[in-house]
């Protein structure tokens, strides 16, 4: 039987009633509060996760490895180059032993030899009789790489003191751009690539087209970060030591900067806090002497790649670490061991943290304690989240944020400190200063990614406060840590 116009009538009133949202449903909740301006320059998307790999390997390998030389002459027979052994993934297993998720292959040297069979010149592997002259040690080095996770990169060396084309502006020019094209369209993905500014005293002159390469990177690999002195994406540190200086600054001034030219070294070590470029410092180092496998070196001791390691990624830095692997197309057993030793030290100093469990409280926090930009967000372990105070605050009393102990923790001694600001928002702190239980126990001038403090003993105590004594704005802390390094008190160090 059909249903009567009333029936009809309430089943409508009833569809509406459960459509039609409650009054209270429609009431506002709290507006959350927004993230403060950024300090300019930040850094791109890809700098970021650049910064955030904080140790990444070189492999020097190539016609030095058979000459037992750093800088070939460009007159070598290519009959030299036979790797009998040559095993990539090796390779990679010790970048992954060093705790590395980015390797950068030596493509090409100074000695202008190429280790893929590049159709611009007869100086390469395919006049070898390696694999019988159809080898590709790029080909074997990217696969290899991303089979055990790591991301891949290219040296390609500007001074080339074999091909006969150097020395003509125009022709090598337009050589060298092949030769980019090749890898960067030939291989997939490349996450960075090196142009290194070095040349003899006695060298060819040559005007390199830096520009022109550049703008040809980005067109083949959009987020491809590009090295030379002068970025455009990460810089250099200014030595081949590892070290960067006790102030750094990401951003400088890259018209002040000629890639090559001597006398730039100290700007590059520090930065420059009016720079407006954000430009990043890599620090390359050797795990040996030289860059390339020498019969009669052996890799630096544990205690020398701490040091290295505290002063590149603990001074907003990553660490470029080369491992050279032999003539056999291997690298060491002693050295693979001691990348395995390093990268199982980091793990350890680092692998617990002293500040967990702590109560976090600060000068003051944006948005008060519901408004995303709490004192506890230093403490959580995520790079995307930090404490930020009211700009008012830091005008009246100066910024400042503290971790308080739980009881049973606070016997517990540490000797590093670590601080890492907010860079997606700026670089921003200039100096600040370490207390613990109200006792100065560090101090130092730029933060950035990660500062990492080594005291020169081992405390215990309840508070710790971290005061921001001059900033470029409101400072941004996405982390406070506390660590016990025993390879300190064990005489490594």
């Amino acid at each position: 039987m059909a249903a009567g116009p009333l029936l009809s009538l309430a089943a409508a009133a009833l569809a509406v009633a459960i459509l039609v949202p409650t009054p209270e449903a429609w009431r506002p909740t709290t507006p959350a509060t927004p993230p403060p301006l950024p300090v300019l320059p930040i850094p791109s998307a890809a700098q970021l996760r650049w910064q955030r790999r904080e140790v990444i390997m070189f492999f020097h390998f190539g016609m030095n490895t058979f000459t037992d030389s750093e800088w070939g002459t460009g007159s070598e027979d290519p009959s030299l180059f036979r790797p009998e052994a040559l095993d990539a993934a090796q390779w990679m297993d010790a970048a992954r032993a060093a705790g590395a998720s980015l390797a950068i292959l030596v493509a090409k040297h100074h000695d202008g030899f190429c280790l893929w069979p590049s159709a611009y010149t007869a100086h390469s592997v395919r006049a070898s009789p390696w694999r019988a002259g159809r080898g590709d040690v790029v080909r074997e080095f990217v696969g290899a790489a991303r089979a055990r996770g790591v991301d891949a990169g290219i040296y390609l060396s500007p001074w080339d003191r074999h091909d006969e084309r150097y020395g003509d502006e125009v022709a090598y020019n337009e050589y060298y751009e092949a030769q980019l094209h090749e890898l960067l369209t030939g291989y997939g993905s490349v996450s960075e690539i090196w142009f290194d500014g070095a040349k003899g005293k006695n060298a060819t002159n040559m005007t390199y087209h830096f520009q022109e390469w550049f703008q040809t990177v980005k067109q083949l690999q959009r987020s491809i970060n590009i090295f030379s002195d002068d970025g455009p994406d990460v810089r250099w540190v200014g030595d081949e030591k590892g070290f960067a200086g006790t102030t750094c600054w990401s951003t400088v001034n890259r018209s002040m900067i000629t890639i090559g030219e001597a006398g730039i070294e100290k700007y590059l070590n520090e930065g420059d806090p009016r720079g407006p470029d954000w430009v990043p410092p890599e620090c390359d180092v050797s795990i040996r002497p030289g860059w390339f496998w020498h019969r009669n070196e052996t890799a630096k001791p544990l205690s020398q790649l701490l040091e290295i390691y505290y002063n590149s990624v603990g001074r907003n830095c990553v660490l470029l670490l080369n491992a050279p692997p032999n003539s056999t197309g291997l690298v060491e057993d002693a050295d693979v061991a001691r990348l395995r030793e390093f990268g199982a030290a980091v793990a350890t100093i680092f692998g617990t943290d002293l500040a967990a469990g702590s109560a976090a409280r600060a000068s003051s926090e944006r948005g008060g304690p519901g408004g995303g930009f709490a004192a506890r967000n230093v403490l959580d372990g995520c790079d995307d989240t930090y404490w930020a105070p009211t700009a008012e605050d830091g005008r009246r009393n100066g910024y400042w944020i503290e971790l308080r102990r739980p009881p049973e923790a606070a016997n517990r001694p540490f000797n590093v400190v670590r601080i890492q600001e907010h860079v997606a928002l700026g670089q921003r702190v200039e100096r600040h200063e370490v207390y613990v239980d109200g006792a100065p126990v560090a101090n130092g001038t730029t933060v950035g990614h990660k500062r990492l403090h080594r005291l020169p003993r081992a405390v215990a105590g309840r508070a710790v406060r971290i005061w921001i004594t001059a900033r470029r704005g409101p400072p941004l802390l996405s982390a406070v840590g506390l660590h016990h390094d025993p390879f300190v008190e064990a005489g490594a160090m």
